[in-house]
């Protein structure tokens, strides 16, 4: 009875943990909207700042306990945003599992092997055709330990979390999966990733896993999370892929993507499909985003090289930390209005930031909003290094345009001012994506449509 008790209240914490993220994305939204246009009244549209102090009220928002959330209004906007303590819970953290009580299972290959209730596996051995399948009560927590797997399917996935309250997947060894043609459908339920979970899951461990697909990598419903271990990912489509949130403290990563390496979106409700990253290393290569969040993108630390179209994009897109090495032929970092729920801005507040453009129609901060720059190291190399269609704050920090330091975030905006010198362009050209007028002299001129 005892050990029940401690699991409803297992359960009952978690669900008010998540009721409290929504609380907070709906609460973010509402400050910012008060936020950004008081800001906006300081600076005529398009201009800069170079003083030293935020000219926006900005909130500090946060999730005191499980039980409500404490919001108040003062400083810079630095201090508003996601809280790691309220996204990840205590045994998200947990790198060592806890086997005492743990049931091994040694996998078959051309058999399936199916967990139903909450509780601890240990798997160990190789299989072909075979998927670890997790088909538990609305309210169990169960917990794999791959220790040395490795799977090889043809055409479904190797981990397919069909109900559960929530899984981890805990990593010790070196674990391989892999799908080597084209996924079968469960019925309705369209499989396309070597782990798919329709309910919430966390990848953590002290071990590695190499993940091989046709498709997608790691697919999650709802939400995913990552805590540690170590992933070699290459994927045809997206690496990494979820619903609400991909939600990452720490890890090393290795990506080779056909799209995107991180993808968040939530056809739904465009308040989630968010990205938080707090810590990890991370090298991408990638045919399109390297992280991609439809609504928020949050870094708070970690090592970042990434070669994509764009490297970071999101609807608010805020760095607080972190060293950032993006190779683009897109946009190095693009706030677009993927969500209505938000205005496009990219706000930087701390870290250090290297982005090199490839020639052509690119930018390497692009806003289809506001850019804040309240700290960090930012150096751009291009032909167009900023662009933004609202307000730029240059409130401190160090910022680089073609390897030299300048006092204002210059803007390629209707084509006029290139990087450095503010050279005007002509008049010719169309803007199509944003339906700016495009200049074609200097280095602000610029012909086509842009994806925005």
């Amino acid at each position: 009875m005892k050990n029940c008790k401690n699991m409803n209240e297992i359960i009952k914490a978690e669900n008010n943990r998540k009721k409290n993220i929504r609380i907070y994305i709906a609460t973010l939204l509402a400050v910012q909207m008060l936020v950004l246009p008081m800001s906006g009244c300081a600076l005529a549209a398009g201009s800069s700042s170079a003083s030293g102090t935020s000219n926006s009220a900005a909130s500090v928002v946060t999730l005191a306990n499980d039980e409500e959330t404490a919001v108040s209004t003062t400083g810079k906007s630095s201090g508003s945003g996601l809280s790691a303590d309220e996204l990840f819970t205590e045994r998200d953290l947990a790198q060592n599992p806890d086997l005492s009580e743990a049931k091994d299972l040694t996998l078959k290959s051309g058999k399936n092997t199916t967990i139903s209730k909450a509780g601890v596996y240990h798997i160990t051995g190789s299989a072909e055709g075979s998927t670890i399948i997790v088909d538990a009560g609305d309210e169990d927590k169960a917990q794999i330990v791959l220790d040395g797997v490795t799977i090889t399917n043809s055409d479904a996935p190797c981990i397919y979390v069909k109900n559960a309250d929530k899984v981890f997947v805990t990593l010790t060894g070196d674990n391989s999966l892999s799908v080597t043609g084209t996924f079968t459908a469960d019925g309705d339920t369209k499989t396309d990733g070597v782990i798919f979970s329709k309910d919430d899951i966390t990848l953590n461990g002290t071990g590695s896993l190499t993940v091989s697909s046709t498709d997608n990598g790691i697919v999650g419903k709802d939400d995913l999370k990552i805590t540690g271990g170590t992933y070699k990912i290459t994927a045809a489509s997206k690496a990494i892929e979820a619903n609400d949130s991909i939600r990452i403290a720490d890890g090393t990563f290795t990506i080779k993507a056909g799209t995107d390496g991180l993808h968040a979106e939530n056809d739904d409700d465009d308040t989630l499909g968010y990205i938080y990253i707090g810590g990890g290393s991370f090298s991408m290569n990638v045919g399109d985003d390297g992280i991609h969040g439809t609504s928020v993108v949050q870094i708070d630390g970690g090592s970042f090289s990434i070669s994509g179209a764009e490297c970071i994009e999101g609807t608010y897109i805020k760095i607080n930390d972190g060293t950032f090495d993006l190779s683009s032929w897109d946009d190095g970092i693009n706030a677009a209005k993927k969500s209505n729920s938000y205005t496009p801005t990219v706000e930087i507040n701390g870290g250090n930031i290297k982005i090199t453009m490839s020639a052509g129609d690119t930018d390497g901060i692009d806003s289809n909003g506001n850019i804040i720059v309240n700290g960090g190291t930012i150096s751009v190399t291009g032909n167009s290094t900023f662009d933004y269609d609202g307000t730029a704050q240059f409130n401190g920090g160090t910022i680089y345009v073609n390897g030299q330091q300048v006092t204002e975030i210059p803007n390629q905006m209707m084509g006029g001012r290139g990087g450095m010198g503010g050279n005007m362009g002509g008049q010719g050209g169309m803007n199509g994506g944003r339906g700016n007028m495009g200049g074609q002299g200097g280095n602000g001129g610029r012909m086509g449509g842009r994806r925005g």
